[in-house]
């Protein structure tokens, strides 16, 4: 699919869809709790059906009911056949469900598509591998079998916070108690207290001792019968930027404030820059200011750099991106993406060794963009439409499935002044 989109300032209003990365966290507790519940989630992406998918296969079932709501019946796998997990690009999807399989004792088979195989996996996998499972990669199919054991888990804290998320929900399951330790600076931490308050929610408990998860085994979960997923700061990124780049604004509406989402540091991210932020009740109406360069460190927001990049270039200056080097190892190399989108329209950007240097002008020019399958990509090619003198066309534009599958719904209902 092909986007081709005129330049200009946008206006109007928008709701998120519901959060990817709590949606991920309340399925699996759902899916292992002892009782069946619903789960209000506003938006299915692909790689939430993905999680979904994953689940169905270790036994769990889940039924879409009226609207956004979903029946979740739990279960766990039963019999010694391979159990196929079909996890698309995502890295939440096997990362979490790589331990937690284990945990069950399950054979599977993990398929990958995209550039998820060549992602880091190996300082799980070895973990993993020291506690009694055996793991091989054939291709794009990951292959485990056998039983976790409990014992001391040592993870570098600088890879993935996903790597300790996945511990986090297995461990548990586990016949004896287990321990956690990090090595290093924890990066993307948000994402891990999100995985402790999913966890707590649904009966599991566990104490945290500097830098090191102590884990008591032989628990079992237990969620409430209704849970709602809260909304997505990661996507609201875009229409809060959109929004700094408007003489008249974006108001996006029903954004929790308190939301241990990390992303939700767009709002500090986006002041800094002089964009004026008015909140009422839940909803955000974000403008244009008078916009300075910044230095941005990226280490905790690493999926706001695409869509923070473009935003930069309506400060006039060079603004630096710093502590971003993870980025080469996503859908896309988002370094290299993300200087290609900007240079595409006319802007100036260069890669440094772990980030980027936006040069600013305050205008980008006309062009094609290729987000090469990334959904974040896509997503702030559209942002730096408002930027442009021309018109931006997006190829592949149907990559945002993976994460905002409305995305172009709700851009095109923006107004171009």
């Amino acid at each position: 699919m092909i986007k081709t989109l005129q330049g200009g300032m946008r206006t109007g209003a928008v709701a998120i869809p519901a959060s990817k990365s709590f949606a991920h966290r309340i399925l699996i507790c759902a899916a292992l709790s002892d009782e069946a519940s619903t789960v209000s989630c506003d938006g299915i992406s692909k790689d939430i059906a993905a999680t979904m998918k994953c689940l169905s296969a270790l036994g769990a079932n889940f039924e879409q009911k009226d609207g956004n709501t979903i029946l979740v019946t739990p279960g766990r796998p039963d019999g010694p056949e391979t159990r196929h997990m079909y996890c698309g690009e995502s890295g939440s999807t096997l990362r979490f469900l790589l331990p937690l399989s284990a945990a069950l004792g399950a054979d599977v088979e993990f398929h990958m598509e995209g550039l998820l195989s060549k992602r880091p996996h190996k300082e799980l996998i070895e973990q993993l591998e020291l506690h009694g499972v055996r793991i091989c990669q054939e291709g794009d199919i990951l292959k485990c079998k056998g039983q976790l054991a409990p014992g001391e888990y040592v993870i570098p804290g600088g890879v993935s916070s996903q790597f300790i998320s996945g511990l986090l929900f297995a461990l548990p399951l586990l016949a004896g108690e287990s321990r956690i330790r990090i090595v290093g600076r924890m990066e993307s931490a948000a994402y891990v207290t999100m995985t402790e308050q999913a966890i707590k929610k649904a009966g599991i408990t566990f104490v945290r001792e500097g830098d090191t998860y102590i884990v008591p085994g032989n628990q079992r979960y237990h969620v409430s019968a209704a849970l709602t997923v809260e909304r997505d700061w990661s996507n609201a990124a875009f229409f809060l930027c959109l929004g700094g780049l408007s003489e008249k604004g974006v108001l996006v509406r029903g954004m929790d404030p308190e939301s241990s989402q990390g992303d939700r540091k767009i709002i500090d991210v986006i002041r800094g820059f002089g964009a004026s932020v008015e909140y009422t009740n839940g909803d955000y109406l974000v403008k244009k200011g008078n916009m300075v360069p910044q230095v941005i460190d990226a280490s905790e927001i690493p999926d706001l750099v695409p869509v923070i990049s473009v935003f930069a270039l309506g400060a006039v200056g060079d603004t630096k991106i710093v502590n971003a080097a993870r980025l080469r190892f996503k859908e896309s190399d988002r370094l290299q993406s993300t200087a290609a989108l900007i240079n595409a329209l006319g802007g100036k950007a260069e890669e440094t060794e772990d980030g980027l240097v936006i040069h600013g002008t305050g205008a980008l020019r006309d062009g094609t963009v290729d987000p090469v399958n990334d959904h974040r990509i896509a997503m702030a090619a559209a942002v730096a439409a408002s930027l442009c003198d021309g018109t931006v066309t997006v190829t592949d534009a149907e990559c945002v499935q993976k994460s905002y599958p409305a995305f172009w719904d709700d851009f095109g209902s923006m107004e171009v002044m």
